[in-house]
This record gives C-alpha cells, sequence and structure tokens, in this order.
C-alpha cells in the first residue's frame, strides 16, 4: 500500500490494551442488578413483596393421638350431618298473667304541662349550702377588663407608642458644676504606661576615702639651704611625731 492513502502519521498497529470492539458480548462488561426475585434487586425498579413458606416442624415421636374419627357424633355421615328431621316435645309452660294496660280513658293529657307543650324556661333558687360558707370566692368587681388604649389591646392592632424618660439629675443645665472635680483632681498617668519606656539612670552617693588623723609637715617645715649639693637625688620624708630632716639617697651616674 502507498502511504498516500493514510492521513497524517497515524498507520495500522495493534491496540496497546483491550478495546470493546474486541469483545462479541453486546453493551459494556458490566452485570446489571435484576429485576426478579427479592435479593439483590435492582434499586431503581420498583420491587413486589415477596412470601415464604414456612419448614415443617418436626412432630414428637411420643405423639399417638387418634385420628378424625375420633368423638365423631352419631348423625354425622360422610356427606355430612344426617338430614332426617328430629322432634322434641317440651313441657307445657305457666300461663302467664293478663295485661293491664291501662285504657285511652286513664291518660289526663291537660295534666302533663311542660312535658307535652312547649314553655318558657323555669328556674329555681336553692338554699346555700353549708360547705361553701367559708369560700373566700372574689366578686364581680374584682376583675379587671383589658384596657383598650395603649400598646396591649387584646384582639387589636396597636400603633407604635413612645416614651420620654425622665430629666437626670446628673449632666443637665441645672446641676451644680461647682461639684464636679477639675483637671488637676485627676492623677496623670505616667508616660512610660502607655508609650516606649526610656532608659532610667541612677547616681550614687560621694565617696568619701577614710579621715587621715596623723601630723603631716608643711611647707614650712623644709630646709632646702641645709641639704648637702648633689646633682640629683630623691628624698623621702618620715614619718614622725617630731620634725626629721629629710634623707637624701646619692645616686650614681
Amino acid at each position: 500500500m502507498s502511504a498516500d492513502v493514510w492521513v497524517g502519521t497515524w498507520r495500522p498497529h495493534r491496540p496497546r490494551g483491550p478495546i470493546a470492539a474486541l469483545y462479541t458480548s453486546p453493551g459494556p462488561k458490566y452485570r446489571l442488578p435484576t429485576n426478579v426475585g427479592y435479593q439483590l434487586h435492582d434499586p431503581s425498579r420498583h420491587r413486589a413483596p415477596a412470601y415464604s413458606f414456612g419448614t415443617r416442624s418436626q412432630r414428637p415421636r411420643d405423639d399417638r393421638s387418634p385420628g378424625p374419627a375420633y368423638m365423631v357424633p352419631a348423625n354425622t355421615t360422610a356427606r355430612g350431618r344426617d338430614g332426617t328431621p328430629a322432634y322434641s316435645i317440651y313441657g307445657r309452660p305457666r300461663d302467664t298473667e293478663p295485661f293491664r294496660t291501662p285504657g285511652p280513658g286513664r291518660y289526663c293529657p291537660e295534666k302533663a304541662g311542660k312535658w307535652a307543650f312547649p314553655s318558657a324556661p323555669v328556674y329555681s333558687l336553692a338554699a346555700r349550702t353549708k360547705q361553701f360558707a367559708g369560700d373566700q370566692t372574689p366578686g364581680p368587681a374584682a376583675y379587671g377588663l383589658p384596657p383598650m388604649l395603649g400598646p396591649r389591646v387584646v384582639g387589636k392592632t396597636s400603633a407604635p407608642n413612645f416614651s420620654m424618660a425622665g430629666r437626670s439629675a446628673a449632666g443637665c443645665f441645672c446641676a451644680d458644676l461647682c461639684k464636679t472635680p477639675g483637671p488637676c483632681n485627676y492623677r496623670v498617668v505616667a508616660a512610660d504606661v502607655y508609650k516606649r519606656r526610656a532608659p532610667r539612670y541612677s547616681m550614687l552617693a560621694r565617696n568619701l576615702p577614710p579621715p587621715d588623723d596623723t601630723r603631716k609637715p608643711g611647707p614650712g617645715a623644709y630646709s632646702p639651704e641645709k641639704v648637702r649639693g648633689a646633682p640629683r637625688g630623691i628624698t623621702f620624708g618620715v614619718r614622725h611625731s617630731d620634725y626629721l630632716a629629710p634623707l637624701v639617697l646619692d645616686v650614681p651616674d
């Protein structure tokens, strides 16, 4: 075959996996639930009720009761009860007493009154009983009818209502402002509470050296003219209660 028959780069080849064209069964390869029976029925279809028969119960082996011929009446045949008529003679009953029904002349319709003719209602007032002598039942004036004005009218639609509060004793124009605290009565809050606190430093007291009570020679206690000549030298004073001439140490060159 020439290459002009195929379009593009497609060429006949074996499928990489099984495809539906390789199977001869109709439709997809899925098993649908059955529509027959009760168990595993298709939930999308209507399911009719199902009935079952119970198993035969095991009768005890010691049961030796007689069959249907037990205590059969004598007039019962294979086709049913015997149809021969049977008659019985009862005893003579006693004579009944004569009826004493009143005749038409014994009735007095005119005396029937309200039982036979329409009449107005009749009421009677009985005496007070002893049981209710101590009752504290409230009278008619003890009950109050609901008001017909305001928002709480029973069975009526009420309009919106508003109320005005009384004048407050504090903060009104007639309040005595002399009794209110001034700005100086409030404690000033330190800035370190609500801001970043700055560094703090402290200064200690002056440290004095311990006092020296010894007697020291002054400038007039020295006599330079008495010092022997020496080109160079270092003098040391001697601590003593009385004045002593300073010693001169000769330092060689």
